[in-house]
């Protein structure tokens, strides 16, 4: 019952706008008073600071940083003609471009977020210049701004990790293969739309062209090598290659001479603002937390479940629609931090790999990005194209369909995602 009272009080509060954070910290101070009294509140602020501290959330905004760093610094125009020069002369090829470019920012930026307002700003008005409709640019755009999550360095995968007591280094190696392949998906999508309503390629193919755009964006391409290469490489921790993507990004950035002063202001405003609502997610949720494990709420789930069904494949599914749902109502941090406390002895008892299931859960939480009502990475596309979420929906469709493909092979066969996390780690 006085679970029931605390959920109902939860939802209320989110349902008058009330910042999640807020009414998560209010709930659990509400249970900690009635089941402990008001000795219990003692600690509640050093507990809430202890939990937004811990080394390895010092990753989310440095990446978030480097990300600002890099689009300020005329990184990503020098990407953006790279990724042109290779692909570009295929029909559709800026729909191409705009995927592949994701493709590398995501290894910069973790966010999927900070991917579609560095790269939409950019890519989707040149796609409506030229004869792309708007549906599809920002469609597009949204899609394959989620690879921002999946591939490494990822903030929902560093969230996760610290909710569940597992390493970091092993999910973002788990997020490579999905990630690689969710962009042939999407190609494969885009490539579809473009023969069928005739979308324009680029210039031909021209390997001097190739060359010298290569050459340009050598500098770049040092930056997923030194983040990716040296967590590989066992030479640094994901916080650490955080700390080396800005100082590389700003070198690079320095090296182009070609730096945007008032944009990178903005960029860093921006991601501190994100960064101080994560972490005051994170602060709030260890109150929550702490309160769920006293009334033994993640155990008594746990034992339900595994009463009703001891089937892996089963266990999963459930989990899977449960993670799909609640992405529809809550943004990837939120919903990793109210969640994953609760459901990790269930993973647990039932033999689960947790890093194996932490992809799952990031791979539902892509796709609650592109699900309206809450579609995070959605509005902010629609927004920058200018169009109707609903319209912009009817063609996103296909690609959230990619995006559920990768999500069942990556849930059933294991071995996807894990066994390059086998080959360096176990």
């Amino acid at each position: 019952m006085l679970i029931l009272l605390i959920f109902a009080s939860l939802v209320a509060m989110i349902c008058i706008n009330i910042p999640i954070a807020v009414a998560l910290a209010v709930s659990a101070i509400l249970g900690l008073m009635i089941t402990e009294g008001s000795g219990a509140l003692v600690t509640v602020a050093l507990d809430m600071y202890d939990g937004s501290t811990k080394f390895s959330l010092i990753a989310i905004p440095m990446f978030v940083l480097a990300g600002a760093i890099m689009n300020a610094g005329g990184v990503t125009d020098r990407l953006i003609n790279f990724v042109t020069a290779i692909i570009g002369f295929v029909r559709g090829g800026l729909a191409m471009v705009n995927i592949g470019v994701s493709l590398f920012f995501a290894e910069i930026s973790g966010s999927a977020v900070a991917d579609v307002a560095a790269l939409g700003s950019i890519l989707i008005p040149q796609m409506k210049k030229r004869g792309y409709s708007a549906p599809f640019s920002a469609a597009v755009t949204s899609s394959s701004a989620s690879l921002a999550i999946i591939i490494p360095p990822s903030i929902p995968m560093i969230l996760y990790a610290t909710s569940a007591n597992t390493s970091v280094e092993q999910l973002f190696v788990a997020g490579i293969v999905p990630g690689l392949l969710g962009a042939a998906g999407l190609m494969a999508v885009a490539y579809g739309f473009a023969v069928k309503y005739n979308f324009p390629t680029e210039d031909a193919f021209n390997y001097p062209r190739l060359r010298e755009t290569f050459i340009d964006a050598l500098p770049a391409f040092t930056l997923p090598v030194i983040i990716l290469g040296g967590i590989f490489g066992g030479f640094v921790t994901a916080t650490e290659a955080a700390g080396l993507a800005v100082i590389a990004a700003f070198l690079v950035g320095m090296f182009y001479r070609q730096m945007d002063v008032k944009h990178l202001k903005r960029a860093m405003l921006d991601g501190g603002m994100q960064t101080a609502v994560v972490m005051l997610l994170v602060a709030a949720s260890v109150l929550m937390g702490g309160f769920l494990t006293r009334a033994q709420v993640p155990q008594e789930f746990a034992t339900a479940l595994i009463e009703s069904t001891s089937a892996q494949w089963q266990i999963l599914m459930i989990l899977n629609v449960f993670f799909l749902v609640i992405g529809f109502f809550l943004h990837s941090a939120a919903a990793i931090i109210l969640v994953v406390p609760i459901v990790i002895p269930l993973i647990v008892a039932a033999g689960i790999d947790p890093v194996h299931f932490g992809l799952i859960v990031t791979l539902n939480l892509a796709i609650g990005q592109q699900t309206p009502p809450v579609a995070s990475v959605l509005i902010t596309s629609c927004s920058i194209a200018r169009a109707n979420i609903w319209e912009v929906s009817k063609v996103n469709i296909y690609f959230v369909g990619v995006l559920l493909v990768i999500l069942m092979m990556c849930t059933y066969i294991p071995s996807i995602p894990m066994f390059l996390v086998e080959y360096f780690y176990r």
